[in-house]
């Protein structure tokens, strides 16, 4: 099959979604107000709490969601062929990921900007509620450990990305005192940034920065995950408008910027899929399809870390409840062009079948550099730009949304420690939260050598635990419309599905993890089955609760509070 189509069906598919199926959940699921108190403004701090323009907001959501996983989900499942990947990405974005975010955007909304781990103690229950957080704890950790050892390695195999990198920390700086304190409009800030991303691309490409292979005794790439860490906890505690915006605003731009480029090159290129549509030979040791590719491809088909985002950061951001539309499923969108052109990159980016199985030796083979490889192969061939700036421009891009979503992260998992806190009587504040994340996350990095690799320790069971918070998120939101007497088919299905995989996926590890004799993972893995099926009762349990009309009456007074009229 020839790219070119496969682009513009995917591409198609995926705009449709948010043009009609977003307003039917918008108008006739969610019932988005205009005119509802936001949390921005009801509990403005200017720190945390900040009215923020929809277009800005979407790109914070976008990006901090985005990270490498919607790279490197598909780049790893098309293993299995490229036509499973693809029906995943498409019907995922549509009918699962974007009803998730824009639902948990709502649902956080509603409650004045609580996170999910909060909400499941209204909707689920206390109990509940402490299981919540040890899965919201461990996706985090995993998130911000892997994403460090990820960017680590490839500003070590890519130097040329190294000063676009850390050069668009200046430029958000710089961007969010334009927007904020000189009042520029949005064109001219949108103009100045990309510009600007791209002229750091082009001064990178021609100055590659590679550091020592040891510094004060450790290697390369030790010290980058080092300084990655540094980086996010200051930028974790700052204000909203003085970093995170602006940076994930311009690199949301950015990324549509390099998605046009790729999309562009696909076109130019007209390259047949080299890759099988459905692999019958996989590598031997390659898990079943079903139910790995459900929780090998997480963001960019359905992912638990966009409920943390949208209930985490972007609810306390959002200046009117209907901008959730399009900083929640439109972000979804966004994700999903980017797996879709994950896909095409490492199936359509080699030369022939026998290059491609040369990459896919075995399951866990390809990833961001599979991406990065095929993808710079297709702007050679589509665009004629040369290979180091092709591999630079993706490179960047992997590695910019990679380190968005990382201070993000360390900034959401400063909050669950904060409620942790809460729970246990400790009242703990940002700097003495933020420490604690960090140092949770560095000694996990760094506890099994001197390389980070403990970084990628609990990787395998990321999928799992990601999608079962998916699964919990949308219980929450089912139990919230049951309460409003309201359909919840678009919920729930979805969310059944997911959480059917999930506990599947869960038991084929821990199967795996047996005959291999990884004892630690397969203590964990029992660990977080067991919160599965606990946490799935409790939500069954609640969701009865409200269909039978517990709860409908203080959630409606709850609401009238939030939006200034009595009930």
């Amino acid at each position: 099959m020839n790219s070119v189509l496969l682009a513009v069906i995917g591409v198609a598919m995926i705009l449709a979604g948010y043009a009609l199926y977003s307003k039917y959940l918008a108008t006739r699921i969610y019932r988005l107000e205009p005119n509802f108190a936001t949390p921005s403004h009801e509990l403005t701090d200017g720190v945390d709490y900040v009215p923020t323009n929809k277009y800005v907001l979407w790109g914070h959501h976008f990006t901090s969601v985005a990270g490498a996983a919607p790279i490197v989900g598909p780049a790893v499942a098309v293993i299995w062929g490229w036509l499973p990947a693809f029906l995943w990405v498409t019907i995922g974005t549509v009918f699962f990921a974007g009803m998730h975010d824009m639902g948990a955007l709502w649902a956080s909304v509603r409650n004045r900007g609580k996170s999910m781990g909060a909400l499941s103690g209204r909707y689920i229950g206390a109990r509940g509620a402490n299981l919540f957080l040890v899965v919201i704890f461990l996706v985090l950790l995993m998130v911000n450990a892997a994403f460090a050892v990820v960017i680590s390695g490839l500003l070590v195999s890519t130097p040329t990305a190294v000063i676009p990198t850390w050069g668009a920390i200046i430029v958000a700086l710089l961007i969010g005192q334009a927007m904020y304190r000189l009042k520029w409009n949005l064109a001219m800030v949108s103009v100045v940034g990309v510009v600007s991303l791209y002229a750091l691309i082009l001064l990178g490409n021609q100055f590659p920065v590679s550091l020592p292979e040891s510094v004060l005794g450790m290697p390369a790439n030790a010290v980058w995950i080092v300084l990655l860490f540094v980086y996010a906890a200051i930028a974790s505690v700052l204000p909203v408008w003085l970093l995170l915006q602006p940076r994930d605003y311009i690199n949301g731009l950015q990324l549509f910027v390099g998605l046009g480029l790729l999309y562009g090159s696909v076109l130019l290129a007209g390259r047949d899929m080299v890759a099988p549509a459905f692999n019958s030979d996989v590598p031997e040791g390659t898990p079943s399809l079903v139910p790995l590719l459900f929780v090998t491809i997480a963001c960019g088909a359905i992912s638990g870390f966009h409920g943390m985002v949208a209930s985490g950061t972007s609810s306390k951001q959002l200046d009117k409840e209907t901008d959730a539309r399009f900083v929640g499923y439109f972000g979804a969108v966004g994700e999903g062009l980017l797996a879709l052109g994950a896909i095409i990159a490492t199936t359509a980016g080699y030369r022939s079948l026998a290059d491609w199985e040369s990459v896919y030796t075995a399951f866990n083979d390809g990833g961001v550099t599979a991406f990065v490889d095929g993808g710079g192969m297709l702007m050679n061939a589509g665009l004629g730009l040369p290979a180091s700036l092709s591999t630079t421009v993706l490179a960047t891009m992997a590695v910019l949304f990679a380190a968005t979503t990382m201070d993000t992260g360390v900034r959401l998992q400063r909050f669950v420690v904060q409620e942790a806190g809460d729970i246990m009587g400790m009242r703990l504040g940002k700097g003495v939260a933020t420490i604690i994340v960090v140092v949770v996350a560095l000694a996990l990095t760094f506890g099994a050598g001197a390389d980070g690799s403990g970084g990628m320790l609990i990787w395998p069971l990321f999928g799992t635990t990601n999608q079962l918070m998916a699964g919990l998120t949308l219980g929450i939101v089912a139990v919230m419309l049951l309460r409003k007497k309201r359909t919840i088919i678009p919920v729930v299905l979805p969310m059944v599905f997911v959480l059917v995989m999930t506990v599947y996926a869960l038991f084929v590890q821990l199967g795996t993890f047996y005959r291999d004799g990884n004892w630690f993972l397969f203590a964990l893995d029992l660990v977080i089955l067991v919160a599965a099926v606990w946490v799935i009762i409790e939500t069954v349990g609640a969701m009865n609760r409200a269909r039978l009309g517990e709860g409908s009456e203080e959630e409606e007074a709850e609401r009238a509070e939030a939006s200034g009229r009595t009930p």
